[in-house]
């Protein structure tokens, strides 16, 4: 009887020629549902809560509810979801191999195999292009010119930024920041310089905490998690966090404080009680980034009742001190 080889039912003993012809099975196509199932896996959904970022500029200058507002910021969370889609499908377009090595990041649509690696790119180039030409077309040049940067600089931090020491946290700490401002910019709205400090250094807390917790996991000594991680020591991320920690927490005081010229006719100082509950949620996140359990940061906010309840107290003691303005 003739033996067999593996898996293709050819003769052993056949010609050389013959042998040579075969080609390799290849993966079956993924169905169009499971694809786009895929696609929006992709677009990593629980990561669009931090584009309520947008809300932020309008929100500080009591502007949030004046007419037509909130439509123009529900365009903005849905251009700027589409810019982040768009990086985060490059992203794991590229990295499909080193994800298959990973023992979380190998469920990737991508580098599972549910979602081709060409149609990732294309996905991604697409949408790359189409959201900042909507926002040309449908908001101002200056908000289009904004998402044309951030889509830029993220693509850079794909293809190489995020491989450079310190230049990594300022790229992911910039995308924060631009979610914040891109609100100030559709609207016209100023942005003072305590805004954009206590932002900024609060979204580097946020971000060097995550580093910290990721360094300080065991996986992180071979660089499982994020390669980069073995040239930073978790002592200088440490630094960092409460660095940025400190920044933030002065910068947002010295708003509090800073009358500007506006008389106070609230029945209780709400700018200067908001200082307690914002210091606390600093503290209260400490807490987590000093365990190094500080993951990303819509999971620790939403993921503990005592900081959501703190920051519930701030918004509203916020809300409250931005009324009586």
């Amino acid at each position: 009887m003739t033996e067999t080889a593996p898996l293709t039912g050819a003769p052993r003993d056949a010609p050389p020629g013959q042998r040579d012809r075969r080609e390799p099975a290849m993966p079956p196509r993924p169905r169009t549902g499971a694809l786009l199932t895929g696609l929006l896996r992709t677009a990593r959904p629980k990561q669009w809560v931090k584009n309520v970022l947008v809300v932020a500029a309008p929100a500080a200058a009591g502007r949030l509810f004046a007419p037509g507002t909130l439509t123009r910021l529900a365009l903005l969370f849905a251009l700027f979801t589409a810019c982040a889609a768009a990086v985060y499908l490059v992203n794991d377009a590229r990295d499909a191999d080193a994800d298959r090595a990973h023992p979380t990041k190998r469920h990737r649509p991508v580098a599972a195999g549910q979602v081709p690696v060409p149609v990732a790119y294309a996905a991604g180039g697409t949408l790359a292009v189409l959201a900042p030409a909507a926002a040309a077309w449908l908001t101002t040049p200056a908000v289009a010119a904004l998402l044309l940067a951030y889509v830029g600089i993220q693509l850079a931090y794909c293809l190489s930024l995020k491989h450079v020491l310190v230049v990594d946290l300022a790229v992911v700490t910039t995308g924060f920041l631009m979610r914040a401002a891109v609100g100030g910019l559709a609207l016209g709205i100023p942005l003072s310089r305590w805004f954009l400090i206590t932002t900024g250094f609060g979204a580097l807390f946020m971000v060097a905490a995550k580093r910290y917790s990721e360094a300080v996991q065991p996986s992180a000594q071979a660089g499982a998690t994020r390669a980069l991680l073995t040239e930073y020591t978790p002592g200088y991320l440490r630094f960092v966090w409460q660095l940025a920690a400190g920044v933030a927490v002065l910068g947002y005081c010295l708003w509090a404080l800073e009358e500007g010229g506006v008389p106070d006719t609230s029945v209780l100082p709400w700018r200067q009680l908001s200082v307690v509950a914002f210091v606390l949620a600093v503290l209260r996140y400490a807490v987590f980034a000093d365990r190094g359990t500080a993951g990303e940061p819509e999971e620790v906010v939403l993921g503990d009742r005592a900081l959501a309840l703190i920051g519930l107290a701030w918004l509203i003691m916020y809300a409250l001190a931005v009324a009586d303005w």
